[in-house]
């Protein structure tokens, strides 16, 4: 069954948002590092977005695969190029990176792929 990942990812940006209010100082300098770490230096943003999809396939982090699908989408990745990435981590997380990425990354993607079309 798939995962409600939109609601899955506007939980999160708004969980972000709410801990903010309390938590502001550390809210701002963890988005400060996230804002710095994906400038666009020697590596695009798009490479990042890929790099950072393949770690959350990895750790298996149910958000960070929301999360960073969601932004390689935006920033110009295909579904092809996502999976490829993911199947990197495969090579490193072996059969639990499988699992993510060929559940939750695809319903990301199923989801996703049409807001930036």
């Amino acid at each position: 069954m798939a995962k409600d990942v939109r609601g899955m990812l506007n939980d999160f940006v708004g969980g972000l948002g709410k801990l903010g209010e309390t938590n502001g100082p550390v809210v701002g300098a963890f988005m400060g590092l996230l804002g710095a770490s994906y400038e666009p230096g020697a590596i695009d943003l798009k490479t990042k977005e890929l790099i950072s999809v393949a770690i959350g396939c990895y750790n298996r982090c149910e958000y960070c695969i929301v999360y960073h699908s969601y932004k390689a989408l935006e920033a110009g990745a295909t579904a092809e190029e996502i999976r490829e990435a993911a199947m990197v981590s495969v090579a490193f997380g072996g059969g639990p990176s499988m699992a993510y990425s060929v559940t939750l990354l695809d319903d990301c993607i199923n989801e996703f792929q049409n807001d930036f079309k």
